[in-house]
């Protein structure tokens, strides 16, 4: 046991990862994080798009890159040259994951064509993550976060009800699809211990977009009815949002009725739950302007702070409005090891987020920091290729490496 607990769930599993920006790197990220050995292939020069991506920079690396990019090995490689290429498959030959979000085609025209990886590599899950997939009037088109907040909907049902639709502050699409495409990968990789084989995985962000609305979708579908914004609200439950005090902002999720009769009690205002207007949630949402009011008013007169004490001493859910900086600096996220420190060869110590999961018997860790461009190249090329070190100097000569 104590071998096992010193070992990632995903040890002894080699990712050939050719994604940029985010969706991709996140979810390579997560598999390295689980233990996965990921060779980043970048472009010789400039690797990664997002390694530009500043300020602010930890010495000459962007933060953007340092936050996706852990536990990770950097190979530059010019996949536009034949000997890039070639260089390329034979790597794939002795990988167990390949994760590419190039335009649909582009491996085809380099030949890696699925006949090829079922001759020369069975073995290999291909992950591919597209904008929209091969189907459709936008089959082949990249996607853009941003673009798909807006296409999926998701846009629309953000922001203030008198206000004009808003993206989320992070790129939640990518990140949501780098989670699908790290899921799928393991369950192909599971699939594989039962059949011997690899198989193709693909992922698109449209897709992930739409899925995000879950409830929302499922609303209209249900009703037919075009769902609204209601700033931080809830379209189905209320109170569900948030509300200013004396100082500070409060956040309240009044899940049930028996949780509403507890805030009324909070709030010196018992009544409540025995009116009809209020006592079932089915009633507080046909009432949201009204129920809404009156708990802003009766949270005037306490600190957002003091209020805390009170609901959480009787388990009504709550929490306070917090910046970006008082949640990562908080106890909870110290507590729960959310902010770890990572040496980088360059920029010295940095900190970056932690993991958000945990294994009992295969630990996830940070094994290592962002990579330098190309890092990794030589020892890549010589211990997986096979080159030799008069051989690696012609191709970093050539511009191949």
């Amino acid at each position: 046991m104590a071998e096992a607990k010193s070992e990632g769930a995903l040890s002894g599993i080699r990712v050939i990862d050719l994604t940029r920006v985010l969706a991709g790197p996140f979810c390579t990220m997560n598999l390295g994080d689980m233990g996965a050995e990921i060779i980043k292939v970048e472009r010789p020069g400039s690797g990664d798009d997002t390694r530009a991506w500043g300020p602010p920079f930890a010495g000459t690396e962007a933060a953007y890159f340092l936050g996706v990019n852990r536990n990770k090995r950097s190979v530059t490689l010019n996949l536009k040259d034949p000997r890039g290429l070639d260089i390329l498959k034979k790597m794939l030959t002795q990988a167990d994951v390949l994760i590419e979000n190039f335009k649909t085609g582009t491996l085809d025209r380099w030949g890696i064509t699925a006949e090829w990886l079922e001759q020369n590599a069975p073995q290999v899950v291909h992950c591919q993550i597209t904008g929209y997939g091969d189907r459709g009037p936008k089959g082949g088109m990249p996607g853009y976060d941003f673009l798909l907040q807006a296409e999926s909907g998701l846009m629309s049902i953000t922001g203030d009800a008198s206000g004009g639709p808003m993206k989320l502050g992070v790129a939640i699409v990518d990140v949501c699809t780098g989670m699908y495409a790290a899921m799928c990968v393991t369950a192909a990789i599971a699939a594989r211990a039962r059949t011997g084989r690899g198989q193709k995985v693909s992922v698109t962000l449209f897709d992930t977009s739409l899925s995000m609305l879950v409830n929302v979708a499922s609303n209209y579908l249900i009703s037919t009815k075009p769902p609204g914004r209601f700033g931080n609200g809830h379209p189905n439950i209320v109170p569900y949002r948030e509300f200013p005090c004396g100082q500070g902002e409060i956040a309240l999720a009044i899940g049930n009725d028996n949780q509403f009769a507890q805030l009324a009690k909070a709030l010196d205002h018992p009544e409540w739950a025995a009116d009809d207007r209020f006592k079932t949630n089915a009633a507080r949402v046909g009432n949201r302007e009204t129920i809404d009011a009156l708990i802003q008013d009766a949270l005037s007169g306490k600190s957002a702070k003091e209020w805390i004490a009170t609901f959480e001493a009787l388990s009504i859910p709550c929490s306070m409005v917090n910046t970006v900086e008082q949640a990562l600096e908080s106890e909870q996220a110290k507590a729960n090891k959310m902010v770890e420190e990572v040496d980088h060869p360059t920029a010295g110590m940095i900190r970056m987020l932690g993991i958000p999961y945990e294994f009992s018997d295969t630990k996830a860790k940070i094994k290592s920091a962002p990579p330098i461009l190309g890092a990794d190249t030589d020892d890549v090329l010589k211990t997986f290729v096979g080159l030799n070190a008069d051989e690696i100097l012609a191709l970093r000569s050539g511009g191949v490496i």
